[in-house]
């Protein structure tokens, strides 16, 4: 469903701590690797299944965004215990984060002046991806949407993969930020 809702149904907005993924300025939860400084191996984080856990990434002026939110997103989905595997909808839920994760990206990149964060924020129940820029345009999925042709279906996989989406405008801001949700593995 395509929103501009800064927070999906359900969700009570921004924690008081600022630890609940919103890109307002609040600092990810200690210990929560950020930046071209993260770790480029699998990190031993907390297990799975302990509280909200949240990761970001700057990309501002870094070249390669696609492929380096794609393996900062992968090592995190390790930390976390979605990877590797255990079953077909555990793979197929990762895969379906990794795509998100490449047409949020990519969309900045060809529609914005390119990303300038990556944030990833997982609980037991949701992965929250949020994608920050510098872009004034409204994201929204072509319609109608034809799937013969080239371009054009990236938000269209989005709405269709996520539970929900929308956009995040901070008022005497620049920019956006562009997040989605998905259902975490069973």
């Amino acid at each position: 469903m395509s929103t501009t809702r800064p927070y999906s149904p359900g969700d009570r907005g921004p924690e008081p701590s600022g630890a609940s993924g919103a890109s307002e300025g609040g600092a990810p939860e200690l210990g929560a690797p950020t930046g071209a400084a993260a770790p480029s191996v699998p990190s031993e984080g907390s297990p799975p299944g302990r509280g909200r856990q949240v990761r970001t990434l700057r990309l501002d002026g870094e070249s390669g965004v696609v492929p380096l939110a794609r393996d900062f997103t992968r090592q995190a989905l390790y930390a976390w215990g979605w990877l590797p595997a255990a079953g077909a909808d555990q793979r197929a839920a990762a895969e379906d984060v990794l795509l998100v994760v490449s047409e949020l990206v990519t969309n900045a990149c060809l529609h914005a002046e390119g990303p300038d964060e990556l944030l990833l924020a997982c609980d037991n129940k949701v992965i929250r991806l949020e994608v920050s820029d510098r872009g004034t345009g409204q994201p929204a999925p072509r319609t109608p949407h034809r799937a013969g042709r080239p371009g054009g279906h990236g938000m269209f996989i989005v709405q269709r993969l996520c539970l929900d989406w929308g956009v995040l405008r901070v008022p005497g801001r620049d920019g956006k930020t562009v997040w989605a949700e998905l259902g975490a593995p069973a």
